[in-house]
């Protein structure tokens, strides 16, 4: 197992509330206005903080639902600020107005994330299940570019809506994001409703070339696809091919680094009732921190070292010499086979021990 002192936690994403003025189809939690708004007052929402802080100094995104929807969002963005955190939100964009971004930026919160899954109304509000959901987050990005907050764009992917993948990275670039995730959808919470719309494996290869051909070419906009690791696989691949180093640009508000999964790695996920998940997608709790201290979970779940343990890895992806740079989508894994530590389901490529009988590494 690799040493505990390398995982350190670089990015956390709490769902301050489950509650959400969208229904979303692909939604990991299933969320809409009926939903739960969790159990956190303000002052535990502090206490929630201070411990974080007190262990590590990491982006804390301000998540949903939608997390706009809470009337103390702000006081919990100036206190996580106040305590050296680096904080963030993410938005749909449906409640942003100048008010709001000024008080944003008031509280502390230094980049805020939308989500753009069309380049039209008729697709992003069809992926959105609410009409006006893509006139709203055009009006949210025009809001944050006129009051100077920086702003990225998050875009979810299915068959349904993989036609106008470079359309959308298009428009997330006129609309002046900072950078432009390209998310390969995980099958978790009402995204169990759309399996037969993932996207296929020759496709995912296929897109994710291109998304390497495009971020070599791009000098504005920073790009990222997330929830596909075997990215990383692919970028040393072609890279070889074109006999250069794979080398990228880095933003602050990022997770960093070229690997693949890094849930429990160097990010997890807080949900609204205090439970501790290795990412957003992944329904399986480590501990609860109105419980167990964050460091504690961290550091001495048997779930997030199980995923640390790379040497445990199934299937293919165990056999695999790319599984330092990749590791496979364990959500994923765990969504379609029912085992966090399988193969990742969706990669076609044949490790090379399976083809010598001898492994690798990169």
């Amino acid at each position: 197992m690799e040493p505990k002192q390398k995982f350190i936690p670089k990015w956390i994403a709490w769902e301050v509330t489950e509650k959400c003025n969208l229904q979303c189809i692909h939604c990991r939690a299933s969320s809409d206005l009926s939903a739960p708004t969790g159990d956190f007052t303000t002052r535990e929402a502090f206490k929630l903080l201070d411990d974080i802080a007190s262990y590590c100094k990491p982006v804390l995104v301000l998540s949903g639902g939608e997390p706009l929807l809470r009337s103390d969002i702000f006081e919990i963005a100036k206190h996580g600020t106040e305590l050296g955190l680096k904080m963030a939100m993410a938005t749909n964009g449906v409640l942003v107005t100048d008010k709001r971004v000024a008080k944003m930026k008031e509280s502390g919160i230094r980049i805020c994330s939308l989500s753009l899954d069309g380049s039209t109304s008729e697709i992003h509000d069809n992926f959105r299940r609410q009409k006006g959901a893509f006139n709203a987050v055009i009006r949210a990005a025009e809001c944050f570019r006129r009051n100077n907050m920086q702003f990225l764009i998050n875009s979810s992917f299915t068959r349904r809506n993989q036609h106008d993948i470079e359309n959308v990275y298009k428009l997330a670039k006129n609309l002046g994001a900072k950078a432009w995730y390209m998310f390969m959808i995980v099958p978790t919470g009402r995204g169990e409703d759309i399996l037969s719309e993932l996207i296929t494996k020759e496709d995912y290869e296929d897109i994710l070339k291109w998304h390497y051909r495009a971020e070599q070419k791009e000098d504005e906009l920073l790009m990222r696809p997330t929830c596909a690791p075997h990215y990383y696989r692919i970028t040393l691949q072609e890279a070889k091919k074109e006999k250069k180093k794979y080398e990228r640009r880095n933003l602050t508000f990022s997770t960093g680094g070229n690997k693949g999964c890094i849930a429990a790695q160097s990010i997890c996920f807080i949900d609204c009732f205090g439970n501790v998940n290795p990412c957003s997608y992944f329904p399986i709790t480590a501990g609860n921190v109105k419980k167990i201290p964050f460091k504690e979970i961290w550091e001495n779940s048997q779930l997030f070292n199980d995923l640390r343990s790379f040497d445990k890895y199934k299937g293919k992806c165990g056999e695999c010499e790319y599984i330092s740079v990749c590791g496979g989508c364990r959500a994923r894994a765990r969504a379609i086979y029912g085992d966090y530590m399988a193969e990742e389901p969706f990669c076609s490529y044949v490790p090379l021990a399976s083809k010598t009988g001898k492994k690798k590494q990169v």
